[in-house]
């Protein structure tokens, strides 16, 4: 059988790191595949102009699936004065090369796995009835919508004249902002369309169902936000009335959730929400679980593109330590998320396996784990390194 090629994005400053890491434990698993690296990044927005090139564009259409690390973002008043003096005045503008890479491929399913391991001295504890300390069991999967919502990138800053006076036909803007000059207004636009909406509903119901969830949980802001939120919690009950009756459905309200989650977590299994909100209940979740270090993530396109990534940021001050410090397990996870995809589902468990056995066994934690302030000492002062913790996983497979 030909060898699967994968498109493997490092991106920038520990994105790097910690694909190293991962295709390391990719290769001990015994899981076989060309990697072709694909350009990404700062770099390329500081050389070239454009963080996301046509090349790269070309690798993931051609081969459907990418292992991404991490990427550095500024705002665009700093992008622009690191731009190659020769680049600058030439009308080139930052956007994000992850959000284009979900715009341009319709990466519009985005999936959030929070699941805590045992033995983990970063996981969620709180106090039981009597004093007593309790570790709930954390195992929700967070559906977000990728594409739409506050991260369409349809906004403005001084509404051109056209757009300002669409806005003042709706009596809450021309109540509030009619006298306010357009110069000092800035609008970003939360866009939902039902097709898009259908779709994650539908991915969140069908993976309650697949892995045994009893739950389905919206978390928007209906009551406001009636119109974008109210149709996704409308369509959210049609769904489970005409399609999944079988799973429960439940409706909270992201700011409620954010005090819920720290109550009663276990209480939680499949958790759906558009584009801000999802990215909000998906980090305050992971937090439950350890932080960033421990947070996967899948994103799916409707015609078969799948780009795996952890949901960390690219923390350009620890890229340059002699050691590397950071925790690799997101990565490994997200690779293992990838493993899941393409059905090596028993590769991907041994890989979880060995995972979770390394935390258990609790001999080998990264600074984050030991809850030390991340510097170049931390390694001197008992943390493992990024290359220590992976080779205990390997070792552990």
């Amino acid at each position: 059988m030909a060898k699967r090629t994968i498109v493997t994005l490092p991106g920038d400053g520990i994105g790097n790191i910690v694909m190293e890491q991962a295709l390391r434990v990719l290769d001990a698993s015994g899981f076989e595949a060309d990697y072709v690296n694909g350009d990404i990044g700062w770099e390329l927005w500081r050389g070239e102009g454009n963080p996301l090139p046509q090349r790269t564009l070309d690798l993931i259409s051609t081969h459907r699936i990418a292992l991404f690390g991490a990427i550095t973002s500024k705002p665009n008043e700093e992008a622009k004065a690191e731009l190659d003096p020769s680049l600058r005045d030439k009308g080139f503008v930052y956007s994000s090369p992850i959000v284009g890479l979900r715009q341009k491929f319709n990466l519009d399913i985005c999936v959030r796995p929070c699941r805590s391991y045992k033995g983990n001295p970063l996981n969620f504890i709180r106090r039981g009835r009597g004093g007593a300390i309790e570790e709930p069991v954390v195992d929700v999967v967070i559906f977000r919508q990728n594409t739409e919502g506050l991260y369409s990138g349809v906004e403005w800053t001084n509404p051109p004249q056209q757009v300002h006076q669409a806005l003042m036909t709706h009596p809450k803007f021309r109540s509030n902002y009619g006298n306010v000059p357009p110069e000092e207004i800035s609008v970003s636009t939360r866009i939902f369309t039902r097709k898009a909406t259908q779709r994650i509903l539908n991915a969140a119901f069908e993976h309650a169902v697949k892995y045994g969830y009893k739950s389905v949980t919206v978390c928007e802001k209906p009551n406001v936000i009636r119109e974008t939120s109210g149709l996704m919690w409308k369509m959210a009950k049609e769904t489970q009335k005409n399609s999944f009756p079988g799973i429960q459905l439940r409706n909270t309200n992201i700011d409620a959730q954010m005090m819920w989650l720290t109550k009663n977590p276990e209480d939680y299994g499949v958790i759906v929400a558009g584009n801000m909100f999802g990215d909000i209940v998906s980090d305050a979740f992971a937090g439950l679980i350890g932080g960033l270090g421990f947070a996967c993530s899948a994103q799916f396109s409707e015609d078969g593109i799948a780009v795996f990534e952890p949901t960390h940021g690219s923390a350009p001050k620890y890229a340059g330590y002699e050691i590397p410090i950071v925790n690799p397990i997101a990565m490994i996870e997200s690779a293992c998320m990838m493993l899941d995809y393409i059905d090596e589902k028993a590769i991907a468990g041994r890989i979880r396996n060995a995972v979770a056995l390394t935390i258990r066994e609790g001999k080998t934690k990264t600074y984050d784990m030991m809850k030390m302030t991340g510097s170049p000492d931390v390694v001197r002062n008992g943390a493992a390194s990024t290359i220590e913790m992976t080779d205990a996983i390997i070792s552990n497979l």
